[in-house]
C-alpha cells in the first residue's frame, strides 16, 4: 500500500493531523494498533464499552481560557461542552484517625469544561470526518525502514498477520517510549532514543476508579463531589455526572502501579467504595455499576518505565529526530509539544506543528 503520509497512532493527535491532512487534500493512512480509536482518550458506558454517551476513563477536561487550541477545535468540530460540577463543599480527609472535614472552595478560575457525551465525542467527531479507507485498525507498527526517497513501515495484526505500507512522509502520534519500542533502520541516533526514553507518558503511571449511582446523592446534601485525601486508596475524586444526568464520581488511586497490581482490583475497588461512603455517605457504598481502568497495565500505553510516577512531561529543547530521518518523520505525540506536553491542548498543537513539518517539506519537493 502507498500513500503520501502514513500516520502512527489514532488519539487525538493522529486523528487531528489527519483531518489537517485530509483538508489540504494530502493523501494519508493511519494506523492504530488498537482496535478502536482514541489512544488514552476513552469513553465507555456502565460495562466498559466504548459509548457515544459514555464516562470518561481518560481526560475529562479542558480549559477554554487557557487552551484555546482545543476550544477552537470544539467549536470546528461542533461538539456540545458543559462545565465541570463545582457547587456545594469539598471533603478533605487528613488522618485515618479523624473525620473528614467539608469546607467551602473558592470559585475555579479557570473553568474546568468537559465534552457532552463524553471526551471520546472528539474522536467520534474527526472519525466521522476521515475517509474510512484512511485508518487502519489493529495494525501496530513494529519496524520502519528509510529507502532512497520513502518510508517502509511494518505492521503487523493481532491474529499474527503482516503488511507493509509505503510513505512518504510519517508523522509519529504517539508518546515516544512507545515509538522507541518500534525497529528503524537505520537505527536512531542513541541521543535521540535516550531522549525519546526520558520523556514520561502522562498519566501512563495512573489509573481511574469510576462509581455509577442512580442519581447524585451528594449533591443533595450540598456536596461538590470532589474530595482530597492523604488517607486513601482515592487521592483525589470529583463529580463525573454525564451532561445527558447520569451520575457518578470518579477518583485517581493514590496507590503506586506495582501495589494496584498486587493488590488486585477486586479489593481496590472495595477499598474505593468504602472510602465514598465514608466521604459522602453509606449510599456511595451500593452503585449502579464500577469501572476501573489503569493504564499503567495497557501494554499500547505504558512502558516499564512507566510503571513509577516520572512527572509532567516539559517541553524539549533537543531535536526529537535528527540525522537521515528528520527528512521524513516527525513527531505529534503530546509529549512532544512546545505548550501543555501531555494534554489534550498537547496533542492538538503537535499534530499542528508535524503537518505544518511535512507540508513545508512537499512544498519543497514540488
Amino acid at each position: 500500500m502507498q500513500t503520501t503520509v502514513a500516520i502512527v497512532g489514532g488519539g487525538l493527535a493522529g486523528l487531528y493531523a489527519g483531518r489537517l491532512l485530509h483538508a489540504a487534500r494530502i493523501d494519508f493512512r493511519l494506523m492504530e494498533a488498537r482496535e478502536r480509536l482514541g489512544g488514552r482518550v476513552l469513553s465507555v458506558d456502565s460495562s466498559g464499552a466504548p459509548a457515544e454517551d459514555g464516562f470518561d476513563l481518560g481526560p475529562s477536561w479542558f480549559w477554554p481560557e487557557a487552551q484555546p487550541q482545543v476550544a477552537a477545535l470544539v467549536r470546528d468540530l461542533g461538539v456540545a461542552t458543559f462545565p465541570q460540577y463545582s457547587e456545594g463543599d469539598v471533603v478533605f480527609h487528613r488522618m485515618s484517625r479523624e473525620t473528614p472535614w467539608r469546607y467551602r472552595a473558592t470559585h475555579q478560575e479557570p473553568q474546568s469544561m468537559r465534552i457532552a457525551g463524553g471526551t471520546g465525542a472528539l474522536i467520534q467527531a474527526l472519525a466521522k470526518d476521515l475517509p474510512g479507507s484512511s485508518v487502519l485498525l489493529n495494525a501496530q507498527v513494529k519496524r520502519m525502514t528509510l529507502r532512497s526517497n520513502h518510508v517502509e513501515l511494518a505492521t503487523a495484526g493481532p491474529d499474527g498477520w503482516e503488511d507493509a505500507i509505503f510513505a512518504d512522509h510519517v508523522i509519529a502520534a504517539v508518546p515516544p517510549r512507545l515509538l522507541a519500542r518500534i525497529s528503524f533502520s537505520p537505527a536512531m541516533d542513541p541521543s535521540v532514543e535516550e531522549l525519546w526514553m526520558e520523556t514520561p507518558t502522562w498519566m501512563a503511571p495512573h489509573a481511574k476508579f469510576l462509581a455509577i449511582y442512580d442519581r447524585p446523592f451528594w449533591r443533595d446534601a450540598g456536596l461538590a463531589g470532589s474530595a482530597q485525601s492523604l488517607v486513601g486508596p482515592l487521592a483525589e475524586i470529583h463529580d463525573a455526572t454525564t451532561a445527558s444526568g447520569r451520575a457518578a464520581l470518579f477518583g485517581f488511586p493514590g496507590i503506586p502501579a506495582d501495589a494496584r497490581a498486587s493488590l488486585g482490583s477486586a479489593a481496590l475497588t472495595k477499598a474505593c467504595l468504602e472510602q465514598l461512603a465514608h466521604l459522602f455517605g453509606p449510599e456511595a457504598r451500593d452503585p449502579r455499576a464500577t469501572l476501573f481502568k489503569d493504564w499503567a497495565a495497557d501494554p499500547l500505553t505504558a512502558t516499564a518505565a512507566d510503571r513509577s510516577a516520572g512527572g509532567h512531561p516539559s517541553p524539549s529543547a533537543k531535536p526529537w529526530v535528527t540525522g537521515e530521518w528528520r527528512k521524513l518523520l516527525s513527531l505529534a505525540g503530546s509529549e512532544t509539544s512546545a505548550i501543555e506536553p501531555g494534554y489534550l491542548a498537547g496533542a492538538v498543537s503537535a499534530a499542528e506543528r508535524a503537518v505544518s513539518e511535512v507540508m513545508q517539506r512537499l512544498h519543497a519537493q514540488s
